[in-house]
């Protein structure tokens, strides 16, 4: 595992570097433990390959000030497992579910045990995301999303896809959409 760790931090590394993370940042992550390890997603969970990626990420969030989601499995609907202050700061109404490894999936159960105040939110609107798996984190970035390219594309077996966002651009071909200066 400590290659998968390896992996993640220079991906992390890489995507501070393309992104500015602002302290009230919210980033989500969705990571298939399954296919890190060469599996189909949503058929060898593995705890120890979640704590391989919890760490980094932890320490990505301290050094960012970003808040992290992580994104649970199909088998509830997606839902997001995110710091209870943040959840509330931002308007996500919590639900009622504890995610296992079999209903949620490794990585955001694990994350549920770690973090402090945990609670699960059925959606956000993340201003970024990671990718580890192809687990479809598309669904909780804001509009418009932007694919973003590292040099790390794996993380273990599983194909590594980061995403930013920024505002939609609206007006047509006489707006503006930067500043003037006057």
């Amino acid at each position: 595992m400590e290659h998968v760790t390896k992996q993640l931090n220079e991906l992390l590394l890489q995507f501070e570097k393309l992104v500015t993370f602002k302290p009230h940042s919210l980033v989500v992550i969705g990571a298939s433990t399954s296919e890190v390890i060469g599996e189909k997603i949503g058929t060898s969970g593995a705890i120890e390959v979640a704590k391989a990626l919890y760490e980094p990420l932890a320490n990505f969030e301290k050094r960012t000030g970003a808040a992290l989601a992580f994104q649970c499995c199909e088998h509830l609907n997606r839902a997001l497992v995110i710091d209870e202050a943040e959840a509330e700061k931002r308007g996500y109404e919590q639900v009622a579910v504890i995610p296992v490894p079999n209903a949620g999936g490794s990585m955001a159960a694990y994350a549920f045990e770690r973090m402090k105040n945990p609670v699960v939110v059925e959606e956000i609107k993340a201003d970024a995301g990671i990718d580890i798996g192809n687990t479809m984190i598309g669904m909780h970035l804001k509009r418009v999303a932007v694919p973003l390219r590292a040099s790390i594309r794996w993380i273990g077996e599983a194909y590594v896809t980061l995403a930013t966002t920024r505002p939609k651009l609206i007006g047509g071909e006489r707006a503006c959409y930067k500043a003037r200066l006057s």
